[in-house]
Parts: C-alpha cells; structure tokens; sequence
C-alpha cells in the first residue's frame, strides 16, 4: 500500500486528495521508485484545473527522484538499488512511490542530491532546450525572460549567463527583482508596474531582442512581440496567467516577418538517449557550479492543496518540491 495524490474531478486545489492504494502489478518494463523528492510545477496546476484535459481519475505530477526498489522483467539497464529521477509521462509523481516506464527514466549522479535533481528534471531540460534547441543562443546576444525569479528562471538566467548572453528578466512584484538579479539578470523589470516593451527598447536603445523566451502567457505575450527585432522569435513555452488569445498573424507577426513558436519537452525527448543526453548537461551545469539551486519551499505530500495554492498565487521564489 502507499499514499498518491488522486484527481477524481478537475477544479481548484481542493480538489487533490490524498489517499491509501495498493499499486498494480509492475510491468515487464517498468520499476517500482520509492520517492525521496516530488518536483512541483505550474503545468500540474493545468491538469489539475482541466486546462490540459485527463482521463479521470488520475495521478498528478510528472517529476521526481528517488531510489529504485523493484525492477520489471525485462528491464536492462537500471538495477535495484539504482538512484534515478524523470520528468514526463505517465502522471503520478505525486506519490510515495510509484511503478515508472524506464524509457523516461535516468539515473541521477551521486553528487546531485535527490531534492536537488526533483526541481531540475522539467526546469532544467526546459532550459536546455529552449537555449539549445528552440533558439541557440551566441555569446553577447540580449536576450527577455519573463517570471526570472521563478522556478525555470532560476535555471534559465544561470545557464544564460555561462553562455555569455546578456538578460533582461521580468518580473510581477517588486520583492522578487532582488532574486531575478541573483539570478543573473543584468536588468530586471517589474512588469506590473512598468511597460516592459518601452524599458526593453530603451535598454537596447531602440533596437529590441531577438528573442522573447515567455512562460507567462497572456498578461506579457503581446508587449514581447513589441520587444522582438524584425525577424525575431517568440517562444511562448507556458501561460502562468492564463491562455492566449487568438494571434493575428498579418497584424502580429507579419509586419516585422516574426517567428513564433510552441515548444514542449516530449517534442525534444523522444526516446531514453536524448533524455539521458539532455539530462548529462543539465547536472553537469549543477556539478560545476554553473547553477545553483535555492529551494525556495518544501511541503508534504498532504499539503499538495497549499502547494496549489502558493504557485497560483505565484508566492514562490523558486523551485518547490513535494516530500512524500
């Protein structure tokens, strides 16, 4: 028997309960972990709303680490014993433990603490590839990051210092602006109370960036295109305030010829090597110094509701995590 988070309706936080199950039978692939950290992030809260619909009812969470304590018949390359994380599917890291697919699986380095590597899987492979991938950025590029005090933008502005960039974060209070610039943020806007786009040009001196990278949606997407050089992409990666309206490409996008673009992990991770690939470079940025991980806040598997609460509410000064 153990204890999981259960979704039997969408709504708001109250609606995650905590409840005793016994698990199903491991599969010939899969492991059976025994968590030691659950990663917290706003996509849970999508699933957990039914913005992302789910067959209910269902797990929630897609990130975690822990140790492995059963292996299924026909698993190969992880043994009992093994530390392991992942991020992906199929839902259910909210949990103490939980049978896991190994093709999403990877083993974690002896020198990455379990409740470090539960914040790094989505955030740090999210990083990866929007800075790797999506847009590869060169040294001296300006670059805009919203929500540069959050979770993502904890890892994003580090790793795009290391890169040479230069960062201009926003941010939606004005207690956060001190983190954002620990963060690495050359310059950091509060974006509730400034025009960002009119700051941004302003720091560029009329020229703009040549890339927005946007989690937070609809409150900032429309004054990033704004910030964008003609020819520039915006890469819209979330929407922490809510979903985006319908773009008016000949209006929006077609006057300065911008790129725009809806990028996600499992476009990026489509099989256990690039996942493992992926996952090398963001714990050697951690083992080397190049990211530092503050966590801003742990809770326990039963206070998954306030957990809820606290990220809609975007109280959060960084990555959180659940420990079961």
């Amino acid at each position: 028997m153990t204890r999981v988070v259960i979704l039997e309706k969408t709504g708001g936080p109250e609606v995650l309960q905590v409840k005793t199950i016994k698990l199903e039978k491991l599969g010939p692939e899969e492991v059976l972990i025994q968590h030691k950290a659950i990663g917290l992030n706003y996509i849970d809260t999508y699933h957990r709303s039914g913005l992302y619909p789910l067959q209910l009812p269902s797990g929630i969470g897609a990130e975690g680490s822990g140790i492995i304590k059963e292996i299924g018949s026909q698993v190969k390359d992880f043994t009992i014993g093994d530390r392991v994380c992942y991020a992906g599917a199929p839902l259910g890291s909210y949990s103490a433990e939980r049978n896991y697919p190994t093709k999403n699986l990877v083993k974690l380095p002896k020198e990455i603490d379990f409740e470090i590597a539960a914040t790094l899987m989505t955030k740090g492979l999210t990083t990866f590839y929007l800075l790797h991938k999506t847009y590869p950025v060169t040294s001296n590029e300006t670059v805009l990051f919203h929500a540069a005090a959050g979770g993502v933008g904890q890892i994003f502005c580090q790793w795009a210092k290391s890169l040479g960039c230069k960062v201009i974060g926003t941010v939606g209070t004005d207690d956060k602006i001190n983190i954002a610039k620990k963060n690495g943020c050359d310059f950091v806007i509060n974006y509730s109370k400034d025009d960002f786009a009119k700051k941004v040009l302003e720091i560029t001196k009329g020229k703009g960036v040549p890339v927005v990278f946007d989690g937070v949606g609809k409150r900032t997407f429309k004054g990033s295109l704004a910030c964008l050089k003609t020819r520039g992409m915006m890469i819209s990666f979330g929407n922490a305030s809510g979903p985006l309206e319908p773009v008016n490409v000949p209006k929006e996008i077609q006057p300065k010829g911008l790129y725009l673009t809806r990028p996600s992990i499992a476009q990026y991770f489509t099989n256990r090597k690039d996942l493992q690939i992926g996952a090398d470079e963001v714990f050697e940025k951690v083992k080397f110094g190049k990211i530092k991980i503050r966590i801003s806040k742990k809770y326990k598997l039963e206070e998954a509701k306030k957990a809820h609460e606290d990220l809609e509410a975007r109280r959060l000064m960084g990555p959180a995590i659940l420990i079961p």
